[in-house]
């Protein structure tokens, strides 16, 4: 069992799916849509092979014909070669992500390049490929440990104060506010890891796999 600061690494879990759920919403828009993500890496697999499945778990059930259809238009393009290759995958690749990310709640704005991957998010990705959790949990705890400190900080550096100055007291209760919801954020998220992915993301559906 390994420790980071003398926090039990089995005891952090919870603040691990905090920070996770917490920042869902914005993982999830810079990295699906990437060249280099697992959408359009299983998309290439998909095409190569000629085997749709290997996509599907990323859409929803009522969003299976649209990514079919498409699948067999890039596939029948595909093969004259050449640049026709390329657009037919990149059509593919579009609808695919479009499709994936309206199903998350989350809007589509174009594939963007290769090496946008965020550090957080190609540690996840990497933890996946080697069975390790170990350096991407370290990653995120000492993130999280990070934030706490800087609110904490924050709010204690303005605690004293001259009640008599009301400038002075609302800089400390704005402080305080900031403080108290980032806790209280982090709390909820560490419960709740589904209600959490909702919150931050409003109207959001259900990930495909939960359909």
């Amino acid at each position: 069992m390994i420790t980071v600061n003398r926090i039990p690494f089995r005891r952090s879990f919870a603040v691990i799916a905090a920070v996770a759920a917490l920042s869902w919403g914005t993982a999830a828009q810079a990295h699906c849509d990437t060249l280099d993500g697992p959408v359009v890496g299983q998309a290439r697999k998909a095409l190569d092979t000629g085997n749709v499945n290997l996509v599907l778990g990323w859409v929803q059930g009522k969003d299976e014909p649209e990514v079919r259809s498409a699948f067999q238009k890039a596939v029948a393009v595909r093969k004259t070669g050449g640049a026709a290759k390329d657009l037919a995958d990149t059509y593919f690749f579009e609808t695919l992500v479009r499709v994936h990310r309206a199903g998350e709640g989350a809007p589509y704005t174009g594939l963007k390049p290769a090496g946008e991957i965020e550090p957080a998010i190609a540690a996840a990705d990497k933890s996946i490929e080697t069975g390790k959790l170990e350096p991407v949990a370290k990653l995120v705890i000492d993130r999280t440990k990070e934030g706490l400190h800087g609110q904490f900080d924050a709010v204690t550096a303005k605690k004293k104060h001259n009640p008599s100055d009301v400038a002075a007291a609302r800089a400390y209760v704005g402080a305080y506010v900031e403080y108290v919801h980032y806790v209280e954020r982090l709390y909820n998220a560490a419960g709740n890891p589904e209600t959490a992915h909702a919150q931050e993301v409003p109207g959001a559906a259900k990930p495909a796999h939960a359909q």
